[in-house]
Protein backbone atom coordinates (compact mmCIF):
# COMPACT_ATOMS: atom_id res chain seq x y z
CA UNK A 1 0.00 0.00 0.00
CA UNK A 2 1.11 3.48 -0.94
CA UNK A 3 -1.48 5.54 -1.30
CA UNK A 4 -4.73 4.67 0.40
CA UNK A 5 -8.26 6.15 0.58
CA UNK A 6 -10.61 5.05 3.33
CA UNK A 7 -14.37 5.80 2.64
CA UNK A 8 -16.20 6.40 5.76
CA UNK A 9 -12.65 8.18 7.47
CA UNK A 10 -14.94 9.28 10.21
CA UNK A 11 -17.05 6.66 11.51
CA UNK A 12 -16.49 4.00 14.16
CA UNK A 13 -13.25 2.20 12.55
CA UNK A 14 -12.37 4.41 9.75
CA UNK A 15 -11.18 7.90 12.10
CA UNK A 16 -8.66 5.61 14.36
CA UNK A 17 -7.70 3.36 10.71
CA UNK A 18 -6.78 6.77 8.84
CA UNK A 19 -4.44 8.08 11.57
CA UNK A 20 -2.85 3.86 11.99
CA UNK A 21 -2.30 4.29 8.14
CA UNK A 22 -0.98 8.20 8.41
CA UNK A 23 1.61 6.43 10.94
CA UNK A 24 2.61 3.57 8.72
CA UNK A 25 2.78 5.44 5.20
CA UNK A 26 4.42 7.91 3.85
CA UNK A 27 2.12 8.13 0.95
CA UNK A 28 -0.86 9.86 0.34
CA UNK A 29 -3.58 8.39 2.94
CA UNK A 30 -6.90 9.97 1.84
CA UNK A 31 -9.62 10.52 4.61
CA UNK A 32 -12.93 10.37 2.12
CA UNK A 33 -16.20 11.92 4.06
CA UNK A 34 -19.73 13.08 3.43
CA UNK A 35 -20.91 16.64 4.25
CA UNK A 36 -22.23 17.11 7.43
CA UNK A 37 -19.51 14.49 8.54
CA UNK A 38 -16.14 16.14 8.26
CA UNK A 39 -13.19 15.34 9.89
CA UNK A 40 -11.80 17.44 12.77
CA UNK A 41 -8.93 17.82 14.60
CA UNK A 42 -5.84 15.41 14.08
CA UNK A 43 -7.92 13.67 11.23
CA UNK A 44 -8.59 16.88 9.37
CA UNK A 45 -4.76 18.41 9.65
CA UNK A 46 -2.32 15.06 9.74
CA UNK A 47 -3.38 14.58 5.87
CA UNK A 48 -5.70 15.03 3.03
CA UNK A 49 -9.04 14.70 3.02
CA UNK A 50 -11.86 14.86 0.27
CA UNK A 51 -16.08 14.19 -0.22
CA UNK A 52 -16.30 10.99 -1.19
CA UNK A 53 -20.32 9.96 -1.29
CA UNK A 54 -19.70 5.85 -1.38
CA UNK A 55 -23.47 5.73 -3.67
CA UNK A 56 -21.53 8.68 -6.34
CA UNK A 57 -18.98 5.78 -8.09
CA UNK A 58 -17.76 8.91 -10.60
CA UNK A 59 -16.61 10.81 -7.05
CA UNK A 60 -14.80 7.91 -6.11
CA UNK A 61 -13.11 7.19 -9.98
CA UNK A 62 -12.19 11.28 -9.13
CA UNK A 63 -10.73 10.93 -6.03
CA UNK A 64 -8.92 7.76 -6.95
CA UNK A 65 -7.38 9.35 -10.23
CA UNK A 66 -6.51 12.33 -8.41
CA UNK A 67 -4.49 10.92 -5.17
CA UNK A 68 -3.17 7.69 -7.43
CA UNK A 69 -4.97 5.56 -4.96
CA UNK A 70 -4.24 2.23 -5.24
CA UNK A 71 -5.89 0.97 -2.03
CA UNK A 72 -9.43 1.83 -0.87
CA UNK A 73 -10.51 0.89 2.68
CA UNK A 74 -14.14 0.75 2.44
CA UNK A 75 -15.68 1.28 5.87
CA UNK A 76 -19.16 3.05 4.24
CA UNK A 77 -21.96 1.13 6.48
CA UNK A 78 -25.07 1.65 8.71
CA UNK A 79 -24.52 -0.75 11.92
CA UNK A 80 -26.69 -3.40 12.89
CA UNK A 81 -29.59 -1.63 15.09
CA UNK A 82 -29.51 1.18 12.86
CA UNK A 83 -29.46 -1.01 9.36
CA UNK A 84 -32.90 -2.43 11.21
CA UNK A 85 -34.53 0.55 11.41
CA UNK A 86 -33.65 1.77 8.04
CA UNK A 87 -32.93 -0.97 5.98
CA UNK A 88 -33.60 0.33 2.50
CA UNK A 89 -30.37 2.90 3.32
CA UNK A 90 -28.64 0.25 4.20
CA UNK A 91 -28.72 -1.95 1.25
CA UNK A 92 -28.18 0.78 -0.71
CA UNK A 93 -24.72 2.35 1.47
CA UNK A 94 -23.73 -1.70 1.97
CA UNK A 95 -24.11 -3.13 -1.95
CA UNK A 96 -24.87 -0.05 -4.45
CA UNK A 97 -22.19 1.53 -2.28
CA UNK A 98 -19.60 -1.73 -2.49
CA UNK A 99 -20.45 -2.49 -6.61
CA UNK A 100 -19.70 1.05 -7.10
CA UNK A 101 -15.91 0.67 -5.14
CA UNK A 102 -15.63 -2.92 -7.12
CA UNK A 103 -16.46 -1.45 -10.50
CA UNK A 104 -13.69 1.54 -9.50
CA UNK A 105 -10.95 -1.01 -8.34
CA UNK A 106 -12.08 -3.11 -11.64
CA UNK A 107 -11.16 0.02 -13.77
CA UNK A 108 -8.31 1.59 -11.84
CA UNK A 109 -6.71 -1.45 -10.55
CA UNK A 110 -7.14 -1.17 -6.85
CA UNK A 111 -6.95 -3.44 -4.12
CA UNK A 112 -10.14 -3.41 -1.44
CA UNK A 113 -10.58 -3.94 1.67
CA UNK A 114 -14.60 -4.37 2.73
CA UNK A 115 -14.74 -5.05 6.72
CA UNK A 116 -17.53 -7.81 7.35
CA UNK A 117 -19.22 -9.23 10.69
CA UNK A 118 -19.72 -11.75 12.79
CA UNK A 119 -23.18 -10.80 11.75
CA UNK A 120 -23.13 -13.18 8.74
CA UNK A 121 -24.00 -15.59 11.05
CA UNK A 122 -27.41 -16.82 11.94
CA UNK A 123 -29.65 -19.28 14.02
CA UNK A 124 -28.53 -22.49 12.38
CA UNK A 125 -24.68 -22.08 12.47
CA UNK A 126 -22.35 -23.60 15.31
CA UNK A 127 -22.77 -20.74 18.31
CA UNK A 128 -18.95 -22.06 19.87
CA UNK A 129 -15.39 -21.68 17.92
CA UNK A 130 -18.09 -21.11 14.82
CA UNK A 131 -15.94 -22.44 11.97
CA UNK A 132 -14.54 -19.91 9.12
CA UNK A 133 -16.61 -22.35 6.21
CA UNK A 134 -20.16 -22.72 7.46
CA UNK A 135 -23.92 -22.05 7.01
CA UNK A 136 -24.42 -17.93 6.92
CA UNK A 137 -27.82 -17.28 7.27
CA UNK A 138 -28.63 -13.82 8.83
CA UNK A 139 -31.71 -12.99 9.62
CA UNK A 140 -30.92 -9.04 10.01
CA UNK A 141 -30.73 -6.54 7.01
CA UNK A 142 -26.80 -5.55 8.58
CA UNK A 143 -26.05 -9.21 8.43
CA UNK A 144 -27.33 -9.79 4.42
CA UNK A 145 -25.48 -7.03 3.40
CA UNK A 146 -22.51 -8.31 4.81
CA UNK A 147 -22.99 -11.99 3.58
CA UNK A 148 -23.60 -10.19 0.12
CA UNK A 149 -20.63 -8.51 0.43
CA UNK A 150 -18.55 -11.25 1.07
CA UNK A 151 -19.99 -13.27 -2.45
CA UNK A 152 -19.64 -9.97 -4.09
CA UNK A 153 -16.17 -9.75 -3.29
CA UNK A 154 -14.79 -13.23 -3.67
CA UNK A 155 -16.98 -12.97 -7.23
CA UNK A 156 -14.89 -9.75 -8.22
CA UNK A 157 -11.37 -11.50 -7.34
CA UNK A 158 -12.46 -14.47 -9.45
CA UNK A 159 -14.02 -12.83 -12.36
CA UNK A 160 -12.24 -9.74 -12.71
CA UNK A 161 -8.93 -10.18 -10.92
CA UNK A 162 -9.23 -7.70 -8.61
CA UNK A 163 -7.58 -7.79 -5.24
CA UNK A 164 -10.17 -7.87 -2.25
CA UNK A 165 -9.98 -9.14 1.43
CA UNK A 166 -11.66 -8.69 4.37
CA UNK A 167 -12.14 -10.18 7.90
CA UNK A 168 -15.05 -10.98 10.28
CA UNK A 169 -15.11 -7.98 12.87
CA UNK A 170 -16.44 -9.24 16.08
CA UNK A 171 -17.79 -6.26 18.17
CA UNK A 172 -14.83 -3.77 18.67
CA UNK A 173 -14.16 -1.62 21.72
CA UNK A 174 -12.65 1.50 21.09
CA UNK A 175 -11.57 4.88 24.02
CA UNK A 176 -11.28 7.13 20.97
CA UNK A 177 -14.93 6.78 19.20
CA UNK A 178 -18.00 6.71 20.87
CA UNK A 179 -20.13 3.64 19.79
CA UNK A 180 -22.41 4.28 16.56
CA UNK A 181 -25.62 1.83 17.19
CA UNK A 182 -24.25 -1.43 16.86
CA UNK A 183 -25.00 -4.61 19.26
CA UNK A 184 -22.20 -5.08 20.76
CA UNK A 185 -21.62 -1.66 21.34
CA UNK A 186 -22.70 -1.95 25.45
CA UNK A 187 -19.13 -3.36 25.48
CA UNK A 188 -18.06 -0.31 25.17
CA UNK A 189 -20.74 2.22 26.80
CA UNK A 190 -19.91 -0.04 29.75
CA UNK A 191 -16.70 1.51 30.22
CA UNK A 192 -17.78 5.16 29.92
CA UNK A 193 -20.40 4.63 32.26
CA UNK A 194 -17.69 2.99 34.69
CA UNK A 195 -16.08 5.93 34.87
CA UNK A 196 -18.77 8.39 34.29
CA UNK A 197 -21.60 7.45 36.81
CA UNK A 198 -20.20 4.13 38.16
CA UNK A 199 -22.96 2.65 36.96
CA UNK A 200 -24.65 0.81 33.53
CA UNK A 201 -28.10 0.31 32.45
CA UNK A 202 -27.35 -3.08 30.40
CA UNK A 203 -29.59 -3.71 27.60
CA UNK A 204 -27.56 -7.05 26.76
CA UNK A 205 -29.16 -9.70 29.56
CA UNK A 206 -27.05 -11.66 31.46
CA UNK A 207 -25.13 -15.17 30.39
CA UNK A 208 -25.08 -13.58 26.06
CA UNK A 209 -21.69 -14.20 24.98
CA UNK A 210 -20.65 -12.35 21.81
CA UNK A 211 -17.00 -12.39 20.47
CA UNK A 212 -15.26 -8.96 20.98
CA UNK A 213 -11.92 -7.24 20.24
CA UNK A 214 -10.29 -4.51 21.32
CA UNK A 215 -9.64 -1.66 18.96
CA UNK A 216 -5.77 -1.82 18.17
CA UNK A 217 -6.06 -5.01 17.16
CA UNK A 218 -8.86 -4.87 14.93
CA UNK A 219 -6.47 -1.73 13.05
CA UNK A 220 -3.94 -4.23 13.02
CA UNK A 221 -5.96 -7.20 11.42
CA UNK A 222 -7.44 -4.60 8.55
CA UNK A 223 -3.75 -3.84 7.83
CA UNK A 224 -2.27 -6.96 8.07
CA UNK A 225 -4.45 -8.41 5.68
CA UNK A 226 -3.91 -5.92 3.41
CA UNK A 227 -0.18 -6.73 3.48
CA UNK A 228 -0.64 -10.28 3.10
CA UNK A 229 1.33 -12.89 0.56
CA UNK A 230 -1.37 -12.97 -1.13
CA UNK A 231 -0.14 -16.78 -2.58
CA UNK A 232 -0.88 -18.01 0.99
CA UNK A 233 -4.49 -16.97 0.97
CA UNK A 234 -6.68 -19.65 0.67
CA UNK A 235 -9.39 -17.75 1.70
CA UNK A 236 -9.90 -14.00 1.04
CA UNK A 237 -13.86 -12.44 2.04
CA UNK A 238 -13.96 -13.27 4.35
CA UNK A 239 -11.72 -14.80 7.21
CA UNK A 240 -12.65 -15.11 11.03
CA UNK A 241 -10.88 -13.32 13.51
CA UNK A 242 -11.04 -13.34 17.46
CA UNK A 243 -9.78 -12.06 20.52
CA UNK A 244 -12.02 -12.64 23.70
CA UNK A 245 -15.55 -13.99 24.11
CA UNK A 246 -17.86 -12.88 26.83
CA UNK A 247 -20.73 -11.18 28.37
CA UNK A 248 -21.94 -8.65 30.55
CA UNK A 249 -21.33 -10.27 33.81
CA UNK A 250 -17.71 -10.94 33.08
CA UNK A 251 -16.95 -7.91 31.90
CA UNK A 252 -18.19 -6.12 34.81
CA UNK A 253 -15.98 -8.15 37.12
CA UNK A 254 -13.35 -7.36 35.03
CA UNK A 255 -13.92 -3.51 35.99
CA UNK A 256 -14.87 -4.20 39.36
CA UNK A 257 -11.03 -5.42 39.69
CA UNK A 258 -9.98 -1.60 39.11
CA UNK A 259 -13.37 -0.30 40.34
CA UNK A 260 -14.75 -2.09 42.76
CA UNK A 261 -17.64 -0.10 43.58
CA UNK A 262 -19.04 -0.62 40.19
CA UNK A 263 -22.58 -1.30 39.90
CA UNK A 264 -25.00 -2.50 36.69
CA UNK A 265 -28.39 -3.22 36.12
CA UNK A 266 -30.48 -4.93 32.71
CA UNK A 267 -33.20 -2.85 30.78
CA UNK A 268 -32.35 -5.44 28.24
CA UNK A 269 -33.38 -4.08 24.56
CA UNK A 270 -35.51 -6.61 22.71
CA UNK A 271 -34.01 -5.77 19.27
CA UNK A 272 -30.08 -5.74 20.25
CA UNK A 273 -31.14 -8.80 22.21
CA UNK A 274 -32.61 -10.83 19.25
CA UNK A 275 -29.47 -9.88 16.81
CA UNK A 276 -27.18 -11.05 19.54
CA UNK A 277 -29.07 -14.07 20.18
CA UNK A 278 -28.33 -15.11 16.31
CA UNK A 279 -24.90 -14.57 16.67
CA UNK A 280 -22.18 -17.02 17.45
CA UNK A 281 -20.65 -17.34 21.28
CA UNK A 282 -17.28 -16.99 19.46
CA UNK A 283 -15.15 -17.78 16.50
CA UNK A 284 -12.48 -20.38 15.23
CA UNK A 285 -10.06 -17.88 13.27
CA UNK A 286 -7.62 -20.90 12.75
CA UNK A 287 -7.99 -19.98 8.38
CA UNK A 288 -6.49 -16.37 9.78
CA UNK A 289 -4.25 -17.90 11.61
CA UNK A 290 -2.72 -20.36 9.52
CA UNK A 291 -3.05 -17.95 6.17
CA UNK A 292 -1.41 -15.14 7.24
CA UNK A 293 -0.09 -15.19 10.92
CA UNK A 294 -2.82 -13.11 12.55
CA UNK A 295 -2.80 -13.23 16.78
CA UNK A 296 -3.96 -10.80 18.76
CA UNK A 297 -2.12 -9.15 21.20
CA UNK A 298 -5.10 -7.77 24.29
CA UNK A 299 -7.16 -10.03 26.45
CA UNK A 300 -9.98 -8.66 28.51
CA UNK A 301 -8.17 -7.93 31.36
CA UNK A 302 -5.34 -5.63 29.14
CA UNK A 303 -8.29 -4.13 27.69
CA UNK A 304 -10.24 -3.33 30.56
CA UNK A 305 -6.80 -1.51 32.19
CA UNK A 306 -6.16 0.36 29.12
CA UNK A 307 -9.67 1.30 28.50
CA UNK A 308 -10.06 2.95 32.09
CA UNK A 309 -7.00 4.41 31.89
CA UNK A 310 -7.28 6.31 29.23
CA UNK A 311 -11.11 7.21 29.87
CA UNK A 312 -10.12 8.25 33.05
CA UNK A 313 -7.76 10.80 31.71
CA UNK A 314 -10.44 12.19 29.29
CA UNK A 315 -12.88 12.62 31.48
CA UNK A 316 -10.59 14.00 34.57
CA UNK A 317 -11.39 11.20 36.61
Amino acid sequence: MKNVLIIGSTGQIGSELTMELRKRYNGNIVAGYIPGQEPKGDLLESGPSAIVDITNEQQIAETVSKYEIDTIYNLAALLSAVAEAKPQLAWKIGMGGLFNVLEVAREMKCAVFTPSSIGVFGNNTPKDKTPQDTIRNPRTMYGVTKVSGELLSDYYFMRFGVDTRSVRFPGLISNVTPPGGGTTDYAVDIYYEAVKTGHFVCPIAAGTYMDMMYMPDGLRAAIDIMEADPSRLVHRNSFNIAAMSFEPEIIAASIRKYIPEFTMEYKVDPLRQSIAESWPNSLDDTCARNEWDWAPTYDLDMMTQDMLRVLKAKFNK
